[in-house]
């Protein structure tokens, strides 16, 4: 299992209001606990995660806080995004030769430059360096992120107003 996979997998935890997930695969087990902080009534979570590994890796990695704003009640059928674990695996393969757009700073990621705007970049456009993918509003600045590559936007990997974090991928190009 990738970072970036654990990564989605803690914020859906923390979204979702689960209290515990576990993930055992054959060379790693995978547990991460959300607890309420006590006293205040504020309604955030701190979610920590314990990997346990083979001897050649580290054994334990611990994850900031994670603050949710509203978490939301969920039935006891938690386990399933690890039913959805070995989909990625099959997708990274095919991943290979596509070159990731990262954004270059924390914010929201909007599409279009406004709500009655057509989108800048849709699956199956050709791109260059250059050309405008998309805005990232931060601190009320909309920021327009420009590709420094050439190739065809294979997939969209964020939706319309939603946070990103530095370095977290937006789009999969083919530079072919």
């Amino acid at each position: 299992m990738k970072l970036t996979e654990i990564q989605d997998l803690i914020k859906f935890v923390a979204r979702a209001g689960v209290t515990e997930v576990e993930i055992e695969q054959k060379d790693f087990k995978l547990t991460i606990k959300s607890e309420m902080p006590k006293g205040r009534g504020k309604k955030e979570e701190q979610v920590v995660q314990t990997i346990q590994v083979p001897a050649a890796m580290p054994q334990m990695v611990q994850a900031a806080p994670v603050q949710a704003a509203a978490p939301v009640a969920v039935p006891a059928a938690a386990p399933a995004p690890a039913a959805t674990s070995p989909e990625p695996t099959a997708t990274e393969e095919d991943t290979s030769n596509l070159i990731e757009i990262k954004s270059p700073m924390i914010g929201t990621f909007y599409r279009r430059p406004s709500p009655d705007k057509d989108v800048f970049a849709e699956v199956g456009d050709v791109i260059k360096p250059g050309d405008t993918v998309c805005v990232i509003e931060a601190m009320k600045l909309f920021n327009e992120i420009e590709s420094e590559v050439q190739g065809k936007i294979v997939k969209i990997l964020m939706d319309d107003n939603s946070p990103v974090e530095y370095d977290q991928p937006l789009f999969l190009v083919d530079p072919t």
